[in-house]
Formats: C-alpha cells, structure tokens, sequence
C-alpha cells in the first residue's frame, strides 16, 4: 500500500470532507499540516502554483481538489461510492452544489463566539489577519454567486430541510451506504455544528443523526511529518507510469496551465502528459525535487495552452 500524505489545516472543511474519507476507508496516512492561506513555500513546490486545500500525495504523484482525492481513496481502499466520477448524474450535481453553494451559505452562517475561540486557539493574529486578507481578494475574483450573508441562515435552514427529508427512510444520504455526496455534505455541516456549535440544527434529529454516524467514521490513523519530509518523499520517487489510454489527446506534450474556473483561480502550469474523462495530470520538472505529477479535474477547471 502506498504511503498516502495529506497537506490541508484542522479548520479546512474540505479538508474535514478528506480526513472522514480516510476514517470511513481505513487507511493509513501522513500528515502535514499547512498554513491557512498563502505563502506555503513546500506545498507550493509539489503543486506549482494551485492554492486550494486538501491535496494529497503518493509519492511524486500530486491530487489536487477532492473530486481528484476522493477517487484515489476509493481506488486504494476499494470502497467506489466515496469517488464522485462513478455517482450518477443526481448525486454529481447535488455534491457539486453543496460543495459551492452550499459551502459558502454556512460560511456566512457559521458565526459564534464558540467559533472565533476555535480559531483564536488555532491560528495566531498574523494567520488570522492573511487568512481573511486572502479570502476577501479571493472573493473578488470569484465567479461562485453565492447568497448574501444576509440570507445565508435561510439557504441553510432549507438546505437542512432537504436533508432531513433525505433521511427519514434511510442512513446515508444515497441509500444504506455512505456516498461522495455524504462526505459533501458533512463537511460543511461538521464546520457549522462541531466547530461554530451552531443551534441552526437544533430541529432535524434526522440530520444530526446521520452527522453522528458520519463523525463516528473518525479520521483514521494517521503520523503527523514535516513539509521537509513530504518534499524529499517527492524528491525520492517516480511519478507512476501513465496509461496508454491516456495519452491520446492531442494537446499531450504542449506546455499547460490548468486553473479553477470558479474561486482561487491560480493556475499550475507545466506538460501536459495525460487525459482521462475525469482528469488532467501535467508534468512539472524543478531543481529541487525533479519531476512530479499533478493531477487535476477536468470538471470546475480551465485548461490553456500557454
């Protein structure tokens, strides 16, 4: 079994969406933890310039976003429902949905005092002032049209009707097993619960159920590595063959860059060496850790020959 590295935050959601995908999976894993917003010089040499967390590492095998995560969890731990490319088109749209929309709704709601204690503990002054200086110059380059915060609680009340409604005849949002679009849609809540201790879901014993049943899945085993660490792992492999299937395109071998089309639009740049319907993976060679590959979706993402 491949050792699996993941770079992401405690206070992350989407990170969270990551960590309970491991528990529910049961493998083992490497952590490093990365700073809430940028600079974060190592993790930015494996990624080449794309700025979201989680990402995840195999060696010199770089996955970006969790729809790309999600299914190389499921591949190693045989468990294909946690891999959004294999859902049907409903629960596709439904965890896209709730990984946009519904993410920055409970954003907006998630205000506590309970909160700002968790992160007065968890991050200093200096984090805190760069985290939300990012995220302002992010949220002005975003094409994501969220509710105003005035309206946030409202979407989320709803959102949270839907969901009880969801589970009144079954455990997990999809049927008796866990989905990609459980994992989807207990990150976000797990932040507006768990960490703000929102009263929000005070009235859907249903969700707050299902919520138990997905925290009880915990987070795996994991040992927590430097950034250092994570770099050397790179530097001392190879990135795993690509297959034939994938190298049929023909922007294969022309130099890329790859960016979200939604929020956080920094592109990673560097050859394009494979193609599936579900991802690209480009090649980045550097002084210091010589080549790896990224990985990264195809839906969400704008890919242009530079």
């Amino acid at each position: 079994m491949p050792t699996l590295i993941l770079h992401h935050y405690f206070l992350s959601p989407f990170s969270q969406k990551v960590r309970s995908m491991l528990g529910y999976s049961g493998l083992e894993w490497q952590s490093v933890r990365v700073e809430s917003a940028p600079p974060r010089p190592e993790l930015e040499l494996l990624t080449g310039g794309y700025r979201k967390v989680p990402v995840m590492q195999v060696g010199a095998d770089i996955f970006c976003d969790t729809a790309i995560i999600s299914a190389e969890i499921a591949r190693l731990s045989g468990k294909p429902d946690i891999n959004l490319a294999r859902a049907s088109e409903d629960e596709q749209a439904y965890a896209r949905h709730t990984d946009v929309k519904i993410f920055f709704a409970v954003l907006f709601a998630a205000g506590s005092w309970a909160l700002a204690k968790t992160v007065w503990r968890e991050m200093t002054l200096k984090a805190i002032v760069r985290f939300f200086a990012d995220r302002i110059q992010i949220g002005r380059t975003s094409s994501v049209r969220s509710a105003p915060p005035s309206a946030a609680k409202s979407v989320v009340r709803k959102h949270l009707v839907a969901t009880e409604a969801r589970l009144q005849n079954q455990d997990f949002l999809f049927g008796d097993a866990p989905h990609h679009a459980d994992f989807s849609t207990y990150h976000s809540l797990w932040f507006l619960r768990d960490i703000g201790q929102s009263s929000l879901l005070n009235d859907f014993p249903k969700a707050n159920a299902w919520m138990d049943r997905m925290g009880a899945f915990g987070e795996g085993v994991s040992v927590e590595i430097s950034g250092d660490a994570a770099l050397l792992a790179a530097k001392n492999a190879e990135p795993r063959a690509i297959a034939a299937d994938q190298k049929v395109d023909a922007r294969i071998g022309q130099r890329v860059r790859i960016s979200p089309a939604d929020y956080a639009k920094d592109p990673t740049e560097g050859v394009l060496v494979g193609v599936s319907d579900e991802r690209f993976i480009i090649a980045r060679e550097t002084p210091a850790l010589g080549v790896v590959h990224v990985h990264l979706p195809q839906a969400g993402y704008r890919i242009d020959v530079c």
